[in-house]
């Protein structure tokens, strides 16, 4: 018989005993039968994959805005490429690579249309309303507004996949989340694989920030020499592939800085492990931060991180489309908020000013580049 007609649990791998184990069930809002064919965290990964925000991530800004190119990152493939590192570190350091996974794909579903741009005109506009923050988004996204499922809405996701989501929390927004909230209340830890989901996430965004900015040529090689991490790897190609240059010396080099941050997150991690000897996921939360760089390492990223703020996400180009994008968010949420009418049906909320901004707020927020650009003109433009 088919393993997809018995109930033959999963063959899952061996976990570390201080994972999040597949064995255990999972918490979820909405009791639903076990999964049979696939981990409970596969099934959050899969219903995360085919859910609207995801998709939508496409068109979504990373650094330079959806209509600017078409080699350029977007959400979606920052995603990608953040889950592809946390996997390849999770099974070296043996974690739930399903979770790890889920948690790297769902991690910028609440993004707003712009990129950080967006998120702080957003927030600037919702301050009288209890402010916006991606990650509350995120969340908001996966357990209300997702709309896929005849007996719930949102996606009803895993306990462990959730708290991966929310990154970061203010002890006031944490005191209204319930048990979602309470480690950030308790200054407790998330699990490793949460903990591992945040640091690829640093590692996709800074390489791949860099390898667009050199692309767009905003930022320049020459520049780049001064950043330790970059320099000792452009060394690397230089002596391996003389006279190596152009795009193919850019992503060798890359590659090799993705690299020593990956080999440095997991010997530094192993070597925290096998210091703080948590023998489960409970012990992991009790424990200081077990999945780090070391101190080396943080300050080469430091620098890089640093570089890229300075030379890219200030540069005047940048910081054009950045003040357009600005004051795109806040035009809409302003004339949606004076003009209710004008807002879809389902984004209605009557009596209720503070309601009705958070639906504002999920109105744009959903929104793409192009599509925030092409409401504004349609709003504000007579053609």
């Amino acid at each position: 018989m088919s393993q997809f007609g018995t109930a033959t649990p999963f063959p899952y791998l061996i976990l570390a005993p201080y994972a999040v184990q597949n064995s255990a069930p999972a918490r979820r809002l909405f009791d639903e039968a076990p999964a049979r064919s696939r981990s409970e965290y596969g099934r959050d990964r899969d219903r995360i994959i085919h859910c609207g925000a995801f998709r939508r991530l496409e068109y979504k800004t990373q650094v330079f805005v959806n209509h600017e190119g078409d080699l350029f990152r977007t959400r979606l493939t920052h995603s990608l490429e953040v889950a592809q590192i946390a996997r390849a570190i999770a099974r070296n350091l043996r974690l739930n690579e399903d979770l790890v996974e889920a948690i790297s794909l769902a991690h910028d579903l609440g993004h707003t249309p712009f990129g950080h741009a967006g998120q702080d005109a957003l927030n600037h506009c919702m301050q009288p309303y209890g402010g916006f923050e991606h990650n509350l988004q995120s969340l908001r996204i996966v357990d209300e507004l997702e709309e896929r499922y005849g007996s719930f809405n949102g996606l009803n996701l895993s306990f462990e996949t959730r708290s991966g989501i929310l990154k970061h929390c203010s002890l006031k927004n944490a005191a209204q989340l319930g048990d979602i909230g309470q480690r950030f209340i308790d200054g407790r830890q998330p699990s490793l694989e949460a903990q591992l989901a945040n640091l690829a996430d640093e590692i996709a965004y800074n390489n791949h920030d860099l390898d667009d900015g050199l692309r767009s040529g905003l930022v320049q090689e020459s520049q780049l020499m001064e950043v330790s991490l970059f320099a000792r790897n452009r060394h690397l190609v230089e002596e391996a592939f003389p006279g190596l240059s152009g795009k193919r010396a850019i992503a060798e080099t890359i590659r090799r800085m993705i690299n020593d941050l990956v080999l440095d997150l997991i010997a530094t991690s192993e070597q925290l492990i096998a210091t703080h000897q948590p023998r489960s996921s409970d012990d992991v939360r009790h424990a200081p931060k077990l999945i780090a760089f070391s101190d080396s390492m943080r300050k080469e990223a430091n620098e890089l991180k640093h570089f890229l703020f300075q030379n890219l996400y200030r540069h005047y180009q940048v910081q054009r489309m950045t003040s357009k994008a600005r004051r795109c968010v806040a035009d809409l949420f302003a004339l949606f908020m004076k003009e209710t009418d004008l807002l879809p049906p389902d984004y209605l909320v009557a009596g209720d000013p503070v309601r009705q901004a958070r639906k504002v707020a999920d109105y744009i927020a959903g929104m793409t580049d192009r599509y925030a650009i092409r409401e504004h003109r349609k709003l504000f433009l007579v053609e």
